[in-house]
């Protein structure tokens, strides 16, 4: 007879092992089913070039829940997080340049050098946004309210509308400002330098196929600021060993608890008999039954290509096609023969350890857009680079480095019927060359490199579009509304099919949060409060 799970998990990434790990924990037998050869999704370590190994996708940690941390004790497991000494390294057009972070009275002084205005508006700024954040914070690891059940949605809406409604009326237009504006507009509120704008405005495009100037930008800024690293809120860190250290420390959590994890195991479709999800069949042809379906892979992903069409109402999929998917995102990973020398402090120094923001101003950010939605690429990319070597001497050899460069504006799809197969090559010397303008002599340092474009982030992630957010972060995409509103609390539309991936409330990046809170809804499902607050 084919064993019968409580649980079924599509997908091996850090979210899916957080939501077997909770579910294990509470007594449930679970099955994570994993297409690659190894757990972690995108947050991976990988050999790319003899003796250089790096964090495959993602590369930096900062929104991971202290709470799935400690409760899994991955610090336990050997996972050590070390904080950046600054945040951000921002050259400029004239030769200069600006460092981001390490304490309020520092980057006041580094701002003061462009703006006396903005160093005086920076503690308001920084108090404006972390009260913001402070709500985020509180709702990350909450369920949001599914619409259409009745009186437990209410409640729900009620509760956590509470930290919305503590708020003083500034506060609250913060709120207003910071989900419906553009970057630029609300960052021209509080600042005149165009670096100072730039240093902010950066995280407003990172994973978002948009330019500064887009409407509800602002949000995905915030979205990048409510994170912490061992208890500093706002501040970003390196993973010793990479970022596959944190999924590794996941997967041995998970067996621990009991959690059978079954690699090389791509799933076909979902198994679906009078309107339920009853199991799932892998490409081999073998069924994996379940009481619950969970689903780690993108919701595009799911209803598009797991789930039958036939299974789905068609008003249902509808609404998926009009899903927003595509974070305009191109990854690499380099071997380098030595630190990069940047023409405005080519010496060895803590600028090396911090995010290395290639993007001096909103318009050039801007620019990099238009260009993306015009031809396919940008003339000039937007490219942060991160060394985690300088920190972490196990991923390269003596004296050499690996560095990660991230990098926007990328079209999820080219236009003209181009394949990004043809173009990926293109698009890497392109990234390298913007690099070697502000570092002379990077070029010739790179001893090999690893390329992502979208269509390689697809194929080998699941990431459709190349979408590292799993879906756009936009305000119509989130919350309640994340994937659909009506499916928005880890609920697919047939019955036993919940999803915990960054589809889901709180989005994108290596939070866990989705996995944690989807485990709370499948376990609290049977509850006799859910049954008939849902029935009110």
């Amino acid at each position: 007879m084919t064993k019968q799970y409580d649980a079924v998990i599509i997908g091996g990434g850090h979210n899916g092992l957080v939501c077997a790990y909770y579910l294990a924990r509470a007594g449930k037998s679970v099955r994570v089913l994993e297409r690659r050869p190894i757990v972690g999704g995108a947050a991976v370590t990988e050999e790319f070039h003899p003796g250089f190994r790096n964090s495959v996708a993602s590369y930096t940690v900062s929104l991971l829940q202290p709470k799935v941390i400690a409760d899994m004790r991955l610090a336990e497991r050997g996972l050590r997080i070390v904080e950046r000494p600054i945040s951000n390294f921002l050259p400029q057009p004239d030769g200069g340049y600006l460092k981001l972070g390490g304490g309020l009275e520092r980057t006041q002084a580094e701002f003061r050098r462009f703006s006396k205005h903005d160093a005086d508006a920076l503690p308001g700024y920084y108090e404006a946004l972390d009260t913001v954040a402070d709500v985020l914070r509180d709702l990350a690891l909450k369920s949001p309210p599914n619409m259409g059940e009745g009186l437990h949605t209410l409640i729900s809406a009620a509760r956590q509308g509470r930290g919305l409604a503590k708020l003083s009326l500034s506060q609250q237009r913060d709120v207003l400002d910071l989900f419906t504006k553009s970057a630029r507009t609300f960052l021209d509120s509080w600042f005149e330098s165009e670096a100072v704008k730039a240093a902010f405005g950066f995280d407003a495009v990172v994973g978002n196929f948009a330019s500064p100037d887009t409407p509800g930008s602002a949000y995905v800024l915030l979205h990048h600021v409510f994170g912490e690293v061992n208890g500093k809120k706002g501040a970003w860190g390196h993973a010793i060993g990479g970022m596959g250290a944190i999924t590794q420390a996941m997967r041995a959590a998970c067996e621990e608890a009991g959690v059978e994890i079954t690699l090389e195991a791509p799933v076909a479709r979902v198994l679906v008999d009078n309107g339920r999800a009853v199991g799932v069949k892998l490409e081999g042809g073998a069924e994996v039954m379940g009481g619950a379906v969970v689903s780690n892979v993108g919701p595009r992903l799911l209803y598009d290509h797991l789930i039958a069409s036939e299974d789905l109402e068609p008003e249902f999929r509808r609404r998926v096609k009009g899903f927003k998917v595509g974070s305009g995102t191109f990854r690499m990973n380099v071997a380098l023969s030595e630190l990069p020398r940047f023409a405005c402090l080519p010496e060895p120094g803590e600028h090396h350890q911090s995010g290395i923001i290639i993007a001096p101003t909103l318009d050039y950010m801007d620019r990099a857009y238009i260009d993306a939605k015009l031809t396919g690429m940008a003339r000039e990319p937007i490219v942060e680079m991160l060394i985690p070597s300088t920190v972490d001497d196990s991923l390269a050899p003596p004296g050499q480095h690996v560095a990660s460069l991230f990098c926007q504006q990328f079209a999820p799809e080219l236009p003209d019927g181009r394949s990004w197969d043809d173009a990926r090559e293109q698009a890497a010397d392109l990234i390298i060359d913007t690099v070697e303008r502000w570092a002379p002599g990077f070029k010739a340092s790179v001893l090999a490199r690893q390329i992502h474009s979208p269509l390689d982030l697809e194929r080998k992630f699941g990431l459709t579009g190349g979408d590292i957010m799993h879906g756009n972060m936009s305000l119509d995409q989130l919350w309640s509304a994340r994937p659909f509103l009506g499916n928005g609390a880890y609920r697919g539309p047939l019955k036993g099919l919940y999803l915990c991936g960054a589809g889901t409330h709180p989005g994108g990046g290596v939070t866990g949060a989705p996995g944690h809170n989807a485990a709370r809804e499948i376990l609290g499902e049977k509850s006799l409060w859910r049954r008939l607050t849902r029935a009110a």
